[in-house]
């Protein structure tokens, strides 16, 4: 699989409150609108400049905070594939596989905004490659059940594609 995206870069300890605040979840919990708020917190014309195909880039401890998963979704919501970040928030991370977003952990410090990045990963490896720069970094392998759940678009997406198979080999209904 390979992503090729512009860098959007931020910085150390962006917290799910940056990604979506509370108060705009008071409104609605419907991504499809939040994303228009995405990290207002931190950008105010920040969603308004996004486009599909994107890609996230931060410094330490990405997603901090509160276990939203509404914050996930709305990256997602935005168009924006994937986020790659020196160190993630394990919860936030997790939140991030559920849903399909993919988390690349890998040394962020060299990354410009608006670098064109290509992401490409092969049985859990993880390559980087900076058009700009022509450096290539190394992200962290993901386990196999990780890139299935992720390849599924998510964890649900992943159980309800593991039972039709079961099913289908066992001959049951659900």
């Amino acid at each position: 699989m390979e992503l090729r995206g512009r860098a959007r870069v931020f910085g150390d300890d962006i917290n799910t409150d940056y990604i979506i605040t509370s108060a705009r979840k008071r409104d609605t919990l419907d991504e499809s609108v939040l994303k228009r708020y995405l990290l207002e917190s931190v950008d105010p014309g920040f969603a308004a400049t996004v486009r599909p195909g994107d890609l996230l880039v931060a410094g330490r401890n990405f997603g901090c905070g509160s276990a939203m998963e509404i914050a996930a979704t709305v990256i997602l919501a935005a168009g924006i594939p994937a986020v790659l970040a020196r160190t993630f928030a394990r919860t936030l991370y997790r939140n991030a596989i559920n849903n399909g977003l993919l988390p690349i952990e890998c040394d962020t410090a060299s990354i410009r905004e608006g670098d064109t990045l290509v992401v490409s990963f092969d049985a859990g490896a993880m390559r980087v490659v900076d058009e700009r720069s022509g450096a290539e970094l190394t992200g962290r392998a993901l386990p196999p059940i990780m890139l299935d759940i992720l390849q599924a678009g998510g964890l649900v997406a992943y159980i309800r594609r593991r039972r039709a198979d079961t099913d289908t080999e066992t001959g049951v209904r659900s």
